[in-house]
C-alpha cells in the first residue's frame, strides 16, 4: 500500500505505512521540515543521524520518516506543478489576446487591400476618359509636413504625428508585416515577431508579455545601450537625442541618429514611448554628423506597453530604420538590409534583456564566483563594448592608425589616453606583466563561403559546458535565459614561460561566446575573452579581444507576402519555441560570412614597432589558420546534408577527446603532439595518418574519418556510414582482423603488420602498419573502435603490459 499524508484538525501529521498509522506532533513536524529544508532527500544514514540527534523522533522508525520525506517531495513537487501550470495558463491567456488582435490587424489589412484593389481597377477603367482627377487621398499625400514652426512652436504636432504613425505600426497597417521565418509563438517564446515587406529601410516588429509593470519596462528600454550591444551611446539634449551605433565590421563606418523621443500615456492607461529622426524638413536644429559616423535615420519606432490582468505587461516594439546601406562597400548590405537582422540584433533583444531582468527579480540567486546575475550581466556588457570599441577604433576613444607594411590586409592602431592606461595597468597587475604605456590593436576582416559561423566557430574554441580542455579549465559563469550567450572563466594552467615572456603559473580570462547553436535565431557567432585579475568585480577595467562571424545570407527576408501566420500550429509549448523549423539548408548551399578579428595588445612605448610586428603576423597567422580550417570544413558541406556528427559539433569534440585518451590508455604515448592554440578536433583532422572510428555492432560501420582517412577511402563524411569495416580490406586483411579482433576488446588495442586497403571505389590502398585499440567514453565505457593506418613512416610497436 502506497504512503499517504493528510493533516490534522491540531495541525499534526498522520502517516500510513503498510496499514500502520503514525501521528506526528508540531514538534516532530517541525524537526523534519527543518532537515528537509537542508536536504529533500537524506540518506539512510542521515536519517538514523536525525533520529540520534532529536529525542523527540526516538518513536518513529526510519521508515516510516523516510516514507515523510516521499510525501513531502511530492507535495513540494505538487505545488510547483500547480504554480507552473497557474503561469502558463496566465501566459496563453495573454498570448491568446495578442493573438486575437493580430487576427484583427490582419483583417484590417485584408479589407485596405479589398478596398485598394477596387480603387486601382477604378483607376483603370476610367483611364481612357479625358477628364483627370486632381484631387488627393490625404491618407497619401500626407506623409510628409512641412513644419514652417520653430522647434519649440511646432514640438506638439510633431510629437502628435510621431505617435500616431507609431501607433499605425504597431497595431494597424502602415506597414505590411510577414511572420519572421522560425519562429514560434508559444509561452516559452519571445513572442510574435514579424519583419517588414516591401517597405522603405528595414523594419521589424514583435509582441511579447514579461513579468514587469509598464514603468519598469519603459525604464529600461529608453536605456538603449543596457540592451542593445551595438549602441555605444545615447545623449539626451532638452527633449532631443542623440544615438550612435557601432559598426559590426572593420569595413564599414558606424552609424548615428539625431533623434526626436516622446513619452505620453494613452487613455487606456498604456505607455508609449516613440522615437523618430530629425531633419531640415522641420526647420529645428540640426546636429551634423560625428567624426567616424555616417548619419542614419530612425523612421517613427518605438514601444506600446500595457498593463497586463495578473501582473506583468504586454509591449509591442517596432523598430524601422533606413541605415544608409549604399554607404557600405556591395558585399556588406545584406546587413544593412536585413530586416531579419534588425529583428535579431534590435527587437528580440530588447525583448530578452526584459525577460532576463524579470527572471533575475523572481529569482535572485547567486550565481558563478559569488557574483548576482545582474553583475554578470554587466561584465557581459563591459566585454562587448570593449570589443566593439577595438573593432572601431574612433578618434575621440584615443585611437590612431599606424602605417601599414605595404599589405592592408591587417589594421593596427595604437592608445595612450590616461583612461585606457588605467585600464592596463589594472588588468595587467596581477595576471600578467606589468607593460604599461599604450595598447595596440590589431584588427583584420575576412569573407568566407560556405562554412555556417556557429560550426567554424566552435571547430577553434569548445562550447562552453565547463571542464577542463587542453590545458583549460572552463569555469562557468552564467548564460542567458534560452542560452543563445554564455559567460565563462578560463583558466590557463602551468603556463611558466611562454613565448619568451615569463608567465605566472595559472593566468585567467573572462569569456563570453553566443551563436554557437546554428539551429538557433541568432544574428552572428561570436566570442569575446579579456584577462582578468582573479579577484574580479563588476568594476574591473576590461581590454577586450575576440572574434565575430556575421552570416551575409539574406534568404531569411525572402518571405512571401502572401503567408500569413498558422496560430493552430504555432502555438507550441517547449524551449525550442525560438528555434529555426530545422532547414537542412541553414548547414549548406552557398552562404556567405564575414569574420572581423580584433586583438589588443599591452605594450611599453619603446617596444612599440616590435609589438607592431608581432601583433601583425599573430593575426595573419590566425587568418592563414581561419582559411585553412573553413576550407576543410566547405569542402563537405556544400550540399550534404543528414550529417549525425559534423566536425567542430560538440559531439565531435567529445569524440577527439575520448579517442586521444584511449591512445594514451592503451598505447603508452600521446597521439597528438598538442603544440599552440589548436583544439584537439583540428590536429586530428589534420593528423597525416588516416584515423577511422567504426561501430561496436555485430556488423560493424565507419562513424568517423578524419582528411586522411577520406582521402585513403575515397569517400566523405556522409557516405562514410554506408561502408563496412571488412570491406575496406582485402582477403588476407579480412582473416587477419578476424583472428585479431578480439584482442580490442580483451586487452584494450591491436596491431595488424602492412597490407591493402581498399577504397570506396575498390582501388587498393597500401599501409605499412596498423593499429586498433578501443575508445572509452567518460564512463569508461566501450564507445567504439579506433583504426590507424600508418604509411610512410615506420610505427613502434606499444609495449604490452
Amino acid at each position: 500500500m502506497m504512503a499517504v499524508s493528510s493533516a490534522c484538525k491540531n495541525g499534526t501529521k498522520i502517516a500510513m505505512d503498510n496499514g500502520k498509522y503514525v501521528r506526528y506532533t508540531h514538534e516532530q513536524v517541525e524537526a523534519l521540515e527543518r532537515l528537509y529544508h537542508e536536504c529533500p532527500k537524506p540518506s539512510s544514514m542521515r536519517r538514523q543521524q536525525l533520529i540520534r540527534e532529536c529525542p523527540i523522533l526516538y518513536n518513529i522508525e526510519p521508515k516510516q520518516i523516510k516514507v515523510w520525506f516521499q510525501n513531502r517531495r511530492c507535495r513540494e513537487k505538487q505545488r510547483k506543478e500547480a504554480s507552473l501550470l497557474q503561469a502558463v495558463n496566465r501566459k496563453l491567456t495573454a498570448m491568446n489576446k495578442l493573438l486575437m488582435e493580430e487576427n484583427d490587424r490582419l483583417q484590417k489589412q485584408v479589407s485596405y487591400l479589398v478596398y485598394e484593389n477596387g480603387y486601382f481597377r477604378q483607376q483603370t477603367q476610367n483611364a481612357t476618359l479625358a477628364t483627370t482627377d486632381t484631387s488627393s487621398d490625404s491618407v497619401v499625400t500626407s506623409g510628409q509636413h512641412q513644419i514652417t514652426l520653430t522647434i519649440l512652436k511646432g514640438m506638439p504636432a510633431l510629437q502628435e504625428e510621431t505617435l500616431t504613425e507609431f501607433l499605425s505600426k504597431a497595431t494597424g497597417t502602415a506597414v505590411e508585416w510577414v511572420p519572421m521565418p522560425g519562429m514560434k509563438p508559444g509561452p516559452d517564446s519571445i513572442g510574435i515577431v514579424a519583419i517588414s515587406h516591401g517597405c522603405t529601410g528595414v523594419a521589424a516588429r514583435a509582441c511579447g508579455l514579461v513579468g514587469l509593470d509598464p514603468t519598469r519596462v519603459a525604464e529600461i528600454l529608453k536605456d538603449r545601450p543596457s540592451w542593445y550591444r551595438d549602441c555605444r551611446a545615447v545623449d539626451i539634449i532638452n527633449a532631443l537625442s542623440t544615438a550612435m551605433l557601432y559598426a559590426p565590421t572593420t569595413l564599414a563606418s558606424a552609424r548615428d541618429f539625431w533623434l526626436l523621443r516622446y513619452t505620453s500615456v494613452l487613455e487606456d492607461g498604456s505607455l508609449v514611448v516613440c522615437e523618430r529622426s530629425l531633419d531640415n524638413t522641420q526647420n529645428g536644429p540640426s546636429m551634423p554628423p560625428a567624426v567616424n559616423f555616417v548619419r542614419a535615420e530612425l523612421l517613427r519606432s518605438g514601444y506600446l506597453i500595457r498593463p497586463c490582468e495578473g501582473g506583468g505587461s504586454v509591449i509591442h516594439i517596432v523598430d524601422h530604420m533606413d541605415l544608409e546601406p549604399l554607404s557600405v562597400p556591395e558585399v556588406l548590405r545584406p546587413l544593412y538590409e536585413s530586416s531579419t537582422l534588425l529583428a535579431q540584433k534590435t527587437t528580440m533583444a530588447a525583448f530578452r534583456h526584459l525577460r532576463q531582468i524579470s527572471l533575475e527579480i523572481s529569482q535572485p540567486n547567486v550565481t558563478g564566483w559569488g557574483r548576482r546575475p545582474a553583475a554578470l550581466r554587466a561584465l557581459g556588457q563591459k566585454l562587448s563594448k570593449g570589443f566593439n570599441e577595438a573593432v572601431n577604433g574612433f578618434t575621440d576613444e584615443g585611437w590612431s592608425m599606424l602605417e601599414s607594411d605595404d599589405v592592408d590586409d591587417v589594421t593596427l592602431l595604437v592608445n595612450s589616453s590616461p583612461g585606457k592606461m588605467m585600464d592596463v595597468n589594472f588588468s595587467y597587475s596581477s595576471g600578467f606583466p606589468s607593460m604599461g604605456n599604450g595598447v595596440l590593436c590589431a584588427k583584420a576582416s575576412m569573407l568566407l563561403q560556405n562554412v555556417p559561423p556557429a560550426i567554424l566557430l566552435r571547430f577553434f574554441f569548445p562550447v562552453p559546458r565547463g571542464g577542463s580542455f587542453g590545458g583549460q579549465v572552463i569555469l562557468p559563469l552564467a548564460h542567458t535565459i534560452e542560452h543563445e550567450e554564455f559567460m565563462e572563466v578560463v583558466k590557463l594552467e602551468n603556463m611558466g614561460h611562454y613565448q619568451d615572456m615569463i608567465m605566472p603559473n595559472d593566468i585567467f580570462f573572462l569569456q563570453l561566446c553566443s551563436g554557437v547553436d546554428e539551429n538557433a535565431v541568432s544574428s552572428c557567432a561570436e566570442l569575446i575573452f579579456a584577462p582578468i585579475d582573479v579577484s574580479f568585480s563588476e568594476d574591473t577595467p576590461i581590454i577586450a579581444s575576440g572574434f565575430r562571424i556575421i552570416p551575409l545570407d539574406s534568404r531569411m527576408d525572402a518571405s512571401s507576402p502572401n503567408r500569413t501566420l498558422d496560430l493552430a500550429s504555432a502555438l507550441e509549448i517547449g524551449a525550442a519555441g525560438n528555434r529555426a523549423t530545422g532547414d537542412s539548408s541553414s548547414r549548406c548551399g552557398s552562404t556567405k560570412s564575414v569574420m572581423t578579428i580584433a586583438f589588443q595588445f599591452a605594450y611599453e612605448i619603446h617596444l612599440q614597432e616590435n609589438v607592431a610586428f608581432m601583433a601583425r603576423q599573430y593575426v595573419r597567422s590566425i587568418i592563414a589558420s581561419v582559411q585553412r580550417v573553413a576550407l576543410a570544413l566547405s569542402s563537405f558541406l556544400g550540399s550534404q546534408s543528414g550529417l549525425g556528427s559534423l566536425p567542430g559539433t560538440p559531439e565531435a569534440q567529445t569524440l577527439a577527446r575520448w579517442i586521444c585518451q584511449s591512445y594514451r590508455c592503451y598505447m603508452g604515448s600521446e597521439l597528438l603532439k598538442h603544440e599552440g592554440s589548436e583544439s584537439i578536433l583540428i590536429m586530428l583532422w589534420h593528423h597525416t595518418d588516416a584515423i577511422l572510428c567504426c561501430s561496436l555492432k555485430e556488423l560493424p560501420v565507419f562513424t568517423f574519418a578524419n582528411q586522411a582517412g577520406l582521402d585513403r577511402l575515397e569517400t566523405t563524411l556522409v557516405s562514410l556510414q554506408d561502408i563496412v569495416l571488412e570491406k575496406i580490406f582485402d582477403e588476407n586483411g579480412r582473416k587477419t582482423l578476424f583472428v585479431e579482433f578480439p584482442q580490442v576488446m580483451q586487452q584494450g588495442f591491436m596491431c595488424l603488420e602492412g597490407g591493402i586497403c581498399l577504397s570506396s571505389m575498390a582501388r587498393p590502398v597500401s599501409y605499412e602498419r596498423a593499429v586498433a585499440w578501443k575508445v572509452l567514453n567518460d564512463e569508461e565505457n566501450a564507445h567504439c573502435i579506433c583504426f590507424m593506418f600508418i604509411t610512410g613512416h615506420l610505427y613502434e610497436n606499444p609495449k604490452r603490459t
